[in-house]
């Protein structure tokens, strides 16, 4: 799909997506728009970054704007997002998207007063984006009206399993029960748990898998740099971001990490900001900001600190400690080569660490290559994993010979030890 006029928008999306140098849809919006338009229910998958909030949000207005109401009511459209951030995010967007409308849009998350959002509740609105814990305590409060509710998107399905949410989520769909039309994004629809989140929450429904386009795929470029010890990676790390990065995310494992490295950069004499659990929101907010404005070039940040935050120009993300999974890493990256931009992804990895960036290879179908800095490389050779040989016919381990002299093979049965037991939803996951 060359350009958005093909899609027969209305005029006051086509000036606003003119607006915002929107050039022509990206993959995912290609897929996901017209049968959303359709009124069809949709299941999608995109790697964040591919515009896909776009593509929820362009049918969603295009509904409203088809179907106008007689007199101003609650609203007709619900967004959920897992975090604060994320659904501030979302509605600046649709806002953007919807500037030549009359549509009105609000966010409902936690960090504002319950009496603001209670007048604000009180008012018409069309199009609501909301966290789900918050939102939920104004439904109980019966403060929120979701009898309404015709358009129920879900952001980020993915994120809201791994945060807990499910089911706050299904409870919220249950209040939605009279909605025509439901639509789920995720940056990956792989594993049980998703699929059956999914399959919950929508029945029957369109399922998108949008592989970005060559010219979205090839916006983030890739490299690893192995590292001896945790000095000789404090060295790498001091040198990529004095010469190499610019506006930098460095992605740590755990809070103490994050302290010892916060506490070497401070010694550096090298300004930071960092995201981290049990965080208050004030302190998060600032950081946030600080980074956002460019006081600092450095955000230091764990994983559960920083799902769904999405920021500006952010031109390299570094791996200073690699996930525990594949598709954490995708959504680490994935903070950089955002709205068309181009951006670098930066792994430094120790021996332990070589059959993850094995791993992360395989799960993204393509090569990350090693580089090195001179005067920094490593002394130790590249760890080698072999896979086990199978045993040999003639192995003598598991067999003994019977009285007449022939081989005799012992057959050893495996028991599952939780055979029997009831899947749980966090084991699936």
């Amino acid at each position: 799909m060359r350009d958005f006029a093909s899609l027969e928008l209305d005029e006051s999306l086509l000036e606003a997506i003119e607006l915002l140098n929107y050039s022509r849809p990206t993959e995912i919006q290609s897929l996901a728009i017209p049968p959303a338009l359709d009124g069809q229910d949709i299941m999608a998958s995109a790697p964040t970054g591919t515009g896909k909030t776009a593509a929820f949000a362009l049918p969603m207005i295009q509904h409203l704007l088809d179907f106008p109401r007689s007199k101003p009511g609650p609203a007709r459209v619900l967004i959920l997002t897992p975090t604060r951030e994320l659904a501030i995010q979302v509605a600046d967007t649709v806002r953007n998207l919807a500037q030549f409308t009359k549509l009105k849009v609000i966010t409902v998350t936690g960090g504002i007063s319950y009496e603001d959002h209670a007048e604000w509740l009180g008012k018409p609105q069309d199009i609501v984006v909301a966290t789900p814990g918050r939102l939920m305590e104004y439904i109980e409060a019966e403060r929120f009206d979701c009898r309404a509710i015709e358009c129920f998107v879900l952001d980020e399905a993915d994120r809201m399993l791994d945060m807990g949410f499910a089911g706050i989520v299904h409870r919220i769909v249950g209040e939605c029960r009279w909605r025509k039309q439901s639509l789920l994004f995720s940056a990956t629809l792989e594993g049980k748990g998703v699929r059956d989140f999914a399959q919950e929450l929508l029945g029957e429904a369109t399922v998108i898998d949008a592989e970005p386009s060559r010219r979205e795929r090839k916006k983030i470029n890739q490299w690893y740099y192995r590292a001896d010890d945790m000095e000789h990676k404090w060295a790498l790390t001091q040198h990529i971001v004095q010469e190499i990065a610019e506006k930098t995310i460095i992605f740590i494992k755990t809070r103490e990490r994050l302290a010892e490295l916060r506490s070497r950069f401070d010694q550096a004499g090298i300004r930071t900001a960092w995201l981290q659990g049990e965080m208050a929101q004030a302190k998060r907010s600032n950081s946030i900001e600080r980074f956002a404005k460019g006081d600092v070039k450095i955000l230091l940040a764990t994983d559960v600190a920083a799902r769904g935050i999405d920021l500006p120009d952010v031109t390299h993300v570094i791996n200073y400690d690699m996930p525990r999974t594949a598709d954490v890493f995708l959504h680490r990256i994935g903070r950089t080569a955002r709205a068309g931009k181009k951006g670098s992804a930066i792994a430094i990895v120790e021996a332990h660490d070589q059959p993850m960036i094995e791993r992360v290879m395989r799960y993204l179908d393509e090569p990350i290559k090693e580089r090195f800095i001179e005067g920094l490389k490593p002394k130790h050779k590249k760890p080698a994993f072999v896979k086990k040989k199978k045993k040999k016919d003639g192995d003598s381990k598991g067999k003994s010979k019977s009285k007449d002299g022939k081989k005799k093979t012992k057959t050893v049965k495996k028991v599952r030890k939780d055979k029997g037991k009831p899947k749980t939803q966090s084991s699936e996951a």
